[in-house]
């Protein structure tokens, strides 16, 4: 008689976003080790619930509408999810176990995967960090889940330094995944020091090589002032709105952290939100620095407000820091525990319960 072990069935389905096909390549893979050459007829009473759908399989290759990120059939739609701390430094934290729990755990739509330029990161190596963001992006991709590439400049702010980093790192990424319906394209982490004009000829030189080798990808634009709309250098949202970039398919990102950002912040994102489109690929309930006292009520204000206006969001930061604004305890990437309710700080559970 050929017994099928329930434990490698409950391994299988125990991640509702996984994909169907590395679902169902698991679940053959199982049955033949337990049936070696017997073949058994397929019950209905044996037959297991469908997968659900990942979110690229639900909402397919995004574009921008109007204000709106829409997936294909042009409806909008909101991304949830993290973004990694610098890749430099927390590569162990990107696994395929701790992935699986994102995914499948947490209910992540988005990983956005942060490669610095200095920092100890890209400029030290350029071919190690482009595999290593690769390797990152195939690891989402597998589980379904949509991909914000950071080109995470932020010392020195100007990204017009960084220019032909940025111009060999985004094609060597769009020469391996271009073709992929899942990527999206940060180009310019959090521009300080540097005038809006700047940051605008910057992005109008850079989006041409993103769209020779991913023609149709959705381009996230950093805004001045650490991507606050200006507010933090004493502008607001008008410098965009008058002169928004001359590309199509594009949105400007915006980053707060709910201890250091409050109203004036608050009113500039619900002001530009109805005039042009945003994506916060960062944000915290802690300070600027991402760490002390967590802010959960002026954080919750930027989520409804977000969830109202349609605006998808990342999280800082899928990490073991020690800071407060990582959700994982330290030792817990080493440790390989992401699944222990018991290894996420309070931040941690916060946002999780929210992302699902």
């Amino acid at each position: 008689m050929c017994l099928i072990n329930p434990e490698r069935m409950a391994t299988v389905t125990s991640h509702p976003r996984a994909s169907r096909r590395r679902r169902v390549t698991a679940w053959a893979a199982g049955l033949l080790t337990a049936c070696a050459a017997v073949v058994v007829p397929v019950t209905a009473s044996a037959e297991t619930a469908p997968a659900a759908a990942t979110p690229v399989e639900e909402h397919g290759k995004l574009a921008v509408c109007g204000t709106a990120l829409c997936g294909e059939d042009g409806s909008p739609v909101q991304l949830r999810g993290m973004s990694s701390h610098g890749t430099q430094w927390f590569e162990h934290c990107l696994t395929d176990a701790s992935l699986d729990v994102l995914a499948g755990d947490w209910g992540a739509d988005v990983l956005r995967v942060s490669t610095y330029v200095q920092e100890e990161g890209y400029e030290t190596d350029p071919e190690r960090f482009t595999e290593l963001a690769g390797r990152v992006i195939d690891q989402a991709t597998a589980r379904g889940m949509y991909v914000i590439v950071d080109w995470h400049m932020l010392d020195p702010g100007d990204p017009n330094a960084n220019t032909e980093l940025a111009k060999r790192f985004l094609t060597d990424i769009t020469e391996r995944h271009g073709d992929q319906d899942n990527v999206l394209y940060e180009i310019a982490n959090e521009p300080n020091g540097v005038s809006w004009d700047g940051i605008k000829s910057y992005a109008e030189e850079i989006i041409p090589v993103v769209r020779a080798g991913d023609p149709d990808a959705v381009v996230l634009v950093g805004t001045r002032a650490w991507s606050s709309l200006g507010v933090s250098e004493g502008s607001d949202e008008s410098e965009v709105v008058s002169d928004p970039v001359d590309a199509e398919n594009v949105m400007y990102t915006f980053h707060f952290y709910a201890a250091s950002h409050g109203d004036e912040y608050l009113s500039a994102l619900s002001r530009a939100a109805d005039q042009v489109p945003l994506f916060v690929t960062e944000f915290g309930t802690q300070d600027y620095s991402g760490d002390g006292p967590n802010d959960f009520t002026t954080a919750q204000r930027y989520l409804d407000l977000m969830a109202e206006k349609n605006i998808s969001w990342t999280n800082w930061n899928f990490s073991d820091d020690f800071r407060s604004g990582a959700v994982f305890q330290p030792g817990t990437c080493t440790d390989g525990t992401w699944a222990d309710p018991g290894a996420l700080k309070e931040a941690g559970t916060w946002i999780k319960e929210r992302i699902a």
